[in-house]
């Protein structure tokens, strides 16, 4: 009645015997739901044309631009969220498994998540965490967000991004509980995370995981992160012995997914996205009209 007849709140609430709130609020629940989905279609801008590009650049099975009114960070974040949250709501299906990185990024992403009821549909940490951090990482908040969408129990994974010993990361990895979870991990069909910059004053820089050679040697030989792994702008990774102390999916798992969806944009991510295109760690792209822009013109070899 009010999306295809036009009908005013009032005289549905008329015809159907309620009040004007009902109406707004189930048309509200409507929203939330899924039932009702609203699409704004930008006009002024070729994104058709800017996504085909892109997507025959870095040979991927779909690139999703966004356009984004103002380059503030939360604000590119929240329209990628948007974005990534319509994207798994006509993708996932049932007996899915999706594993999911932490961020601020993932959780825009979480935030606006449609409700979908399926059967069986799995949900997994894909990395590890910060034991301490001044910085939330919303790891908990976005797993936990993802499982109420799609009415399923989450699979965490409280454990360090990183160690400092390769013999502790075996033991980790040596408990059945956490070894259960790692396999999920590698074996979800849908992977989403985004990428880190390996700037001083980032997160993962800050945790003291690192020694002074490693700070240097990832700032500058590295782009960025892809889950606490370290990679150049070719997508090679940086270090293999502190790729080695890494708890998460391997950056190669992420090729053989069948959805591995990479959202990252801004200014400050260009570098890391081109890297993680050149490593091709994913097969799905969701970014911001001026980051495509200039992927674009950037020259393969």
């Amino acid at each position: 009645m009010y999306y295809l007849l036009d009908l005013g709140q009032q005289e549905i609430a008329k015809r159907l015997g309620v009040s004007r709130p009902t109406v707004s609020r189930l048309l509200q629940q409507a929203k939330q739901e899924g039932i009702v989905q609203i699409k704004i279609k930008d006009p002024t801008g070729d994104i058709e044309q800017l996504s085909e590009d892109i997507q025959t650049m870095f040979n991927l099975k779909e690139a999703i631009i966004v356009s984004v009114p103002q380059y503030e960070d939360i604000l590119v974040k929240k329209y990628l969220g948007e974005a990534t949250a319509d994207y798994l709501y006509s993708t996932v299906k049932e007996g899915d498994c999706i594993a999911v990185s932490w961020g601020s990024t993932m959780y825009q992403v979480a935030l606006q998540l449609v409700n979908k009821h399926l059967k069986n549909v799995k949900v997994v940490q894909l990395n590890g965490g910060v034991s301490y951090s001044e910085t939330n990482t919303y790891a908990s908040e976005i797993i936990q967000l993802f499982a109420k969408a799609f009415h399923t129990s989450p699979h965490l994974l409280p454990l360090p991004a990183i160690v400092d010993q390769v013999v502790v990361k075996q033991a980790i990895e040596a408990d059945r509980h956490i070894r259960s979870v790692l396999d999920l991990g590698n074996q979800a069909n849908i992977a989403l995370f985004t990428v880190g910059v390996p700037l001083k004053d980032s997160l993962l820089l800050q945790a003291g995981y690192f020694s002074q050679e490693e700070t240097s040697l990832i700032t500058t030989e590295g782009v960025g992160d892809i889950c606490s792994r370290y990679f150049d702008e070719e997508g090679n990774i940086v270090s293999e012995e502190l790729n080695s102390r890494t708890i998460s999916v391997e950056l190669s798992e992420l090729s053989r997914k069948e959805y591995s969806i990479l959202v990252a944009g801004g200014p400050s991510k260009v570098e890391a996205v081109y890297g993680a295109l050149r490593g091709r760690y994913a097969n799905v792209l969701v970014t911001d009209e001026f980051t495509a822009r200039v992927l674009l013109g950037k020259k393969q070899t």
